[in-house]
């Protein structure tokens, strides 16, 4: 229920150096998300985003071999101690390239492959997978093969696949790196749609911050394997911390930002170029 905090991710001091590296490729994590957030993950290539990303189902430390230190807590399971497909049903992980991830000859089959894996009824696979095509208006692709659909299709059939285990926790790695700007805007009004109806909780890598910044309640930024800002995604990009370390600020904010600095106040930080498009009508009144 929205309204009441629930602990759905708890990392404790998490460090992590993959086999036949000397440098920890993420540490000293720290870092609690509860049931219903949007968090933007983000940070330069190379920071570890992808690594704290494989510890929450489990892939580390059980799939890639190397040292870590400290807890991941998923909605009350150690991950140390539960097996990947346990953790599957809590967090649904969802790759950068959609290609890599579907397997089945056509979309119908794609979606009932994760819960015939962990051998569910036959009634239950089928209401599953109907309830997923209509969520997510996918009812018209279930006969095609993956190689058929549009990027966008393909994206959407990915995260479809990982809501047949009915998971609390949603992880997307860059979802919207292969789009174009319509598809990648179809892709996040779906991943918003999963967040605000069904109260998933989303964890989103992504650089395209103009198009993701609007769903986001919270920035986690990483920098060489620690995470340096915690923050609500006005007051993140308002800091300087983000062009120190090179991310790029959202153009809407550097609008922001020079706006201020000519001595201009405002209500509230723009955070997509529509907000932008409105501050200057503003200003040109």
């Amino acid at each position: 229920m929205r309204g009441m905090l629930v602990v759905l991710i708890e990392i404790k001091n998490l460090s992590f150096t993959y086999a036949n590296t000397e440098e920890p490729a993420i540490k000293n994590i720290d870092l609690t998300i509860n049931e219903g957030e949007f968090v933007l993950l983000t940070g330069p290539s190379g920071c570890g985003k992808t690594t704290l990303c494989r510890c929450l189902n489990g892939l580390i430390p059980h799939f890639y071999n190397g040292e870590m230190e400290g807890d991941v807590i998923i909605d009350g399971l150690n991950t140390k101690e539960h097996p990947v497909y346990e953790l599957a049903q809590k967090v649904g992980l969802v790759f950068q390239d959609p290609e890599n991830q579907l397997v089945s000859l056509n979309v119908e089959k794609e979606l009932a492959f994760a819960p015939e894996n962990l051998g569910l009824p036959r009634e239950e696979i089928r209401k599953r997978v109907e309830e997923t095509l209509q969520l997510l208006k996918i009812e018209h692709l279930r006969h095609k093969a993956p190689y058929e659909l549009s990027g966008g299709e393909q994206q959407r059939v990915a995260i479809a696949s990982v809501l047949t285990l009915k998971p609390k926790i949603l992880v997307l790695d860059e979802p919207t790196s292969n789009l174009d700007p319509k598809g990648a805007e179809q892709v996040l009004k779906t991943i918003k749609k999963l967040n605000e109806e069904l109260n998933v909780t989303i964890i989103l890598i992504e650089h395209r911050l103009d198009l993701i910044l609007p769903y986001t309640s919270r920035v986690v930024l990483m920098d060489k394997g620690e995470i340096i800002l915690d923050a609500p995604p006005y007051e993140a990009f308002c800091s300087s911390i983000p062009e120190e370390i090179g991310v790029d600020v959202p153009v809407s904010i550097k609008l922001y930002n020079e706006l201020l600095k000519i001595g201009m106040k405002f209500n509230k930080v723009p955070l997509s170029t529509k907000d932008a498009a409105e501050l200057l009508t503003e200003v040109l009144k």
